[in-house]
């Protein structure tokens, strides 16, 4: 079992550095559907817990080279992390006591919502412009759906920073990296304290994402993105409409 969750761990960090996804779009899913199967039951919200960690190891060690290269806008990230830490701990609380029903749900439309993303492809602004005032609640939201989800908000984040607050792409990816980790020691802490982190389970994941996010750095120049990206939206489909019909059936 210990082998199968770094194997999800790596994964996720390989598709994850290959398409610009969070972890957590992987992980809570495939623990949902690999554990049962070593005869060991895991409820989405301990799914999601778990993923805090993983979300987490990807933001520090991203972080860090991401400040190597100069990449983090420091001082945007310090001003928006708030907003993120703060609805991160609403949507974490949120992740405690909402039925597992309401959780699949979300879960699924956000991996419909990526699976669109990867399909059609997102809009990007590479000129810096001002940022807009619908910044900070737009940043709340991210962490509200990284607390519930367990994923690391870029997926919220990224267009956020691009499109709303003006920061070009590249900035943009590496300062939501710099914020998904403060916003992740929050969500974690809140999950902790709720019962439903198992230390294991999580230091197994972060072991297999932080392998992944190596591996598919070194990849991604080599494999064909428009096949990739038509596989794992597939894929992402799948999933969806496989938790839907396990959490509504």
């Amino acid at each position: 079992m210990t082998l199968a969750v770094i194997a999800v761990g790596l994964l996720a960090g390989i598709l994850g550095a290959i398409l610009g996804l969070g972890g957590g779009v992987v992980v809570v899913p495939a623990l949902e559907f690999v554990l049962p199967l070593f005869g060991r039951d895991i409820s989405i919200s301990q799914a999601v817990a778990v993923s805090q960690i993983g979300v987490l190891a990807v933001g520090l060690s991203g972080a860090a080279s991401y400040l190597q290269q100069g990449l983090v806008r420091a001082r945007t990230g310090y001003l928006l992390s708030p907003y993120t830490i703060l609805g991160g701990a609403v949507g974490s609380f949120l992740g405690l006591v909402l039925p597992a029903r309401a959780v699949a749900t979300v879960f699924a439309l956000l991996l419909l919502y990526s699976a669109y993303n990867l399909l059609r492809g997102l809009r990007r602004v590479e000129v810096e412009r001002a940022p807009s005032r619908l910044v900070p609640p737009a940043m709340t939201f991210a962490g509200v759906m990284s607390g519930l989800l367990g994923i690391g908000g870029g997926t919220v984040q990224v267009p956020v920073l691009n499109l709303l607050a003006g920061v070009p792409i590249r900035q943009a990816i590496a300062t939501s990296t710099f914020i998904m980790g403060l916003t992740a020691v929050g969500n974690a802490l809140v999950y902790h304290a709720g019962g439903l982190l198992d230390v294991r389970l999580a230091a197994g994941v972060a072991l297999g994402v932080l392998i992944g996010a190596r591996a598919g750095a070194g990849l991604q120049s080599r494999i064909p993105a428009a096949q990739l990206k038509l596989f794992f939206s597939v894929l992402l489909i799948f999933t969806a409409g496989q938790l839907l019909w396990k959490y509504w059936s």
